[in-house]
């Protein structure tokens, strides 16, 4: 009797946990899969709030551009004192080439290089400065207009501007008429989300 269990017990297959392997690699399966579309999720995400910041800072930088133009207008709120109009009157702005004025009165105006070879001047002015002395002027400056920014979804501060006076090629213009380029940075909710808008714009009584 003995020796018929024993003869039994070694013909039966053995057990080699396969049941185990197969759930360990279906967990497997699932957790990667798992961190795979969290991964993907997030960087939708990531991508969305980024292109709404960018989309955020452009639409600053458009109301910096706006806000240039009618300041070479005269278009300004009432009875603003900050106003010049007498700036874009002139021939020429007193600047030296490749160069942005250095005083209160003459923040943000700048004149072209002279050089085709050298930088341009919007290249080379610093829209992230931000004190007395900066070479560009914030929106509002001269026009007395406000601009919203500060913490949440909206900019982080208000956009800042340059304008040079560069001459008109447009067919039929005299040789030294003039007309001006405004380049302006605009700011999302974080001051590293930047976009830079340019345009050029004749002044309406001209």
């Amino acid at each position: 009797m003995m020796n018929s269990e024993s003869n039994r017990m070694q013909h039966l297959p053995s057990q080699r946990g396969a049941s185990l392997v197969v759930v360990m690699l279906v967990l497997l399966v699932v957790t990667v899969t798992g961190i795979a579309g969290a991964r993907l999720a997030l960087l939708g995400e990531m991508s969305a709030r980024h292109d709404r910041d960018t989309q955020i800072a452009f639409e600053s930088a458009e109301a910096a551009i706006i806000d240039a133009e009618n300041e070479i207008d005269g278009v300004a709120t009432t009875a603003c004192t900050a106003l010049r109009t007498d700036k874009f009157l002139a021939k020429d702005f007193v600047i030296a080439a490749g160069t942005c004025g250095n005083s209160t009165a003459e923040r943000g105006l700048c004149a072209p290089v002279d050089d085709s070879a050298a930088k341009p001047v919007w290249v080379t002015v610093d829209f992230l400065d931000n004190n007395s002395t900066a070479a560009t002027a914030e929106y509002g400056s001269f026009t007395c207009r406000t601009f919203d920014a500060g913490s949440g979804v909206k900019p982080a501060r208000a956009p800042r501007y340059i304008i040079e006076r560069v001459l008109d090629r447009a067919p039929g213009k005299q040789a030294d008429a003039f007309m001006y380029r405004i380049t302006a940075m605009g700011f999302g909710p974080r001051i590293d989300t930047r976009t830079v808008v340019q345009v050029e714009y004749r002044k309406k009584d001209i």
